[in-house]
């Protein structure tokens, strides 16, 4: 009996080899399509939290100008010389007024940085613009001297 039962599945499987268990157009294309409509959906998510995370450079560094500018006025009395100061190719003058002010190399960053300071050095705002042609271009973040934030 036993020998029967295992010649009836070797015939089976003999059978099922000359075709019949490919996949069919229809299955291919429909498989095609869950996949494309599953890419639809994460490839703009993943490209989302890309951008987000190119944000956290402009906000960490005007968070670190914020409080440089804090410290500079507890031991100053003021937030130092009216004027405009940058942090961009070919200006680096917020590093002159903020020595702290350490954001990494002005070539790699996507953001340009600048510092306005007014009315006797009693109010700053500093302000990140993304660079022009970068993924971030456009962006714009700020922040004063009481913490108000702009575009976080």
């Amino acid at each position: 009996m036993g020998s029967r039962l295992q010649y009836i599945v070797y015939m089976r499987r003999r059978e099922g080899c000359k075709g019949g268990n490919g996949f069919t157009l229809i299955e291919l294309l429909l498989v095609i399509a869950i996949l494309g409509i599953l890419a639809g959906i994460a490839v703009p998510l993943f490209l989302g939290e890309r951008s987000k995370a190119m944000h956290t450079e402009a906000k960490s560094n005007l968070e670190a100008i914020r409080l440089l500018e804090e410290q500079y006025f507890s031991e100053n009395g003021n937030y130092g010389p009216d004027g405009t100061y940058r942090y961009r190719v070919g200006d680096t003058s917020i590093q002159a007024l903020l020595p702290g002010f350490q954001p990494g190399d002005v070539n790699a960053l996507r953001f340009d940085y600048t510092l306005v300071i007014s009315n006797n050095g009693t109010q700053f705002v500093a302000t990140a613009v993304g660079r022009t042609g970068s993924p971030v271009d456009g962006a714009t973040f700020s922040i004063d001297q009481d913490n108000n934030r702009m575009g976080f």
